[in-house]
């Protein structure tokens, strides 16, 4: 029997051993829980703000590309939106990691696992993060136009694959942690 692969980069949706909770606690009611609206709610906006500046970002790239957002225009939206989004990632992350990963894999041992694995999807995220500081830094200190473009293209094209893996993690973290947080009315 094949064994599905933990790897973020290589994942296609939570693995069913750590569906074990979301069986009872699917996301199709997880609004109308009574507990839903504390700290459910609120990691759920934090993904959606997330999703949200990801798509922002890949649109106003692919408008810079095709000559129909100005270049300062552009160079301020990412640099607002790019830095508030990694910061606001990686102080997320650590928060995950240290405090509430560690309190719901206690609470649900059964799928302890699944918390390790996200805790390396970060690592494998802080990896895209940095791939991301770097192509946004090079596309927008580029003087030259036509370099210009060629590191704005390059640094689409890292964007849409930093969009797809945290959609990935966002989804599956989503699928593990939510259940878990409204069983035990977590927060």
């Amino acid at each position: 029997m094949h064994k599905p692969t933990l790897a973020l980069a290589t994942r296609s949706g939570l693995p069913t051993e750590f569906q074990l909770i979301l069986a009872d606690y699917p996301r199709t009611g997880w609004s109308q829980h009574r507990d839903f609206n504390g700290l459910a709610a609120f990691w759920l906006d934090r993904h959606l703000a997330f999703r949200q500046t990801l798509q922002r970002l890949t649109s106003d790239t692919q408008a810079r590309l095709d000559r129909t957002l100005a270049p300062e225009a552009y160079a301020q939206r990412l640099v607002r939106q790019g830095s508030g989004m990694l910061s606001d990632l990686i102080g997320h992350h650590q928060i995950e990691d240290d405090a509430y990963f560690p309190k719901l894999a206690r609470l649900e041992p059964r799928i302890a696992k699944g918390f390790d694995m996200l805790d390396a999807d970060h690592h494998a995220l802080h990896d895209l993060i940095d791939r991301f500081a770097k192509g946004a830094n090079a596309a927008l200190q580029e003087p030259d136009e036509a370099r210009q473009r060629d590191k704005t293209a390059r640094f689409l094209t890292d964007l849409q694959a930093f969009r797809h893996m945290l959609t990935r993690h966002l989804d599956d973290e989503e699928d593990l942690v939510l259940p878990v947080v409204l069983k035990h009315r977590v927060g």
